[in-house]
């Protein structure tokens, strides 16, 4: 048995309807895919599966947090996550081009595996920033500490390339002013 099984859905011997499943993602989830910007988490997973006769509709809830490092003091932080999203399951012998909320499988199959799927949209649930959420004050937690080095860089740095300059750009500004 492997590790993704418990994220598969049996719909073979199900009536047509609704039929709810809960799942669970933690660390261990995130360990199994390379190169992955989460490595701690942990998200809870409502999928209703509607099945009909000729197709399985997929509803997904996603929410819980995921450790992220922050952009501006680099130090690791929890961010909230909530994605819901649904998408069609089609039996056929090949796939077919009709968006890209539709999985194809073969009809011989008796389950669907979420967990890539899983994985991908809590990742589209990050947003692009990663930053300290705001406190009751406004204000985010980042690490002060670190925020004050950075500027320190910043402004000496800043102050280092105005005294220092190639004189070959000199000439070039030169040519400028004519």
């Amino acid at each position: 048995m492997s590790w993704n099984s418990k994220y598969n859905i049996e719909f073979k011997g199900l009536e047509e309807g609704l039929h709810d499943f809960k799942f669970e993602a933690d660390n261990k989830f995130f360990e199994h895919f390379e190169e992955s910007l989460v490595n701690v988490g942990d998200i809870t997973i409502i999928a209703t599966l509607e099945k009909r006769s000729v197709f399985l509709k997929i509803h997904l809830k996603i929410k819980g947090w995921l450790e992220l490092t922050c952009d501006r003091c680099l130090d690791n932080f929890k961010q909230k996550v909530k994605q819901k999203t649904e998408f069609f399951v089609k039996f056929g012998e090949k796939e077919y081009e009709e968006g890209e909320n539709v999985i194809w499988i073969p009809p011989q199959e008796h389950h669907i595996s979420l967990a890539q799927i899983i994985y991908e949209y809590t990742m589209l649930s990050i947003p692009l920033r990663h930053v300290h959420q705001k406190n009751k004050d406004g204000k985010r937690n980042c690490n002060k500490e670190m925020l004050k080095k950075l500027k320190n860089y910043m402004h000496t740095n800043s102050n280092e390339e105005e005294t220092i300059t190639d004189p070959r750009w000199d000439a070039l500004k030169n040519l400028n002013n004519n």
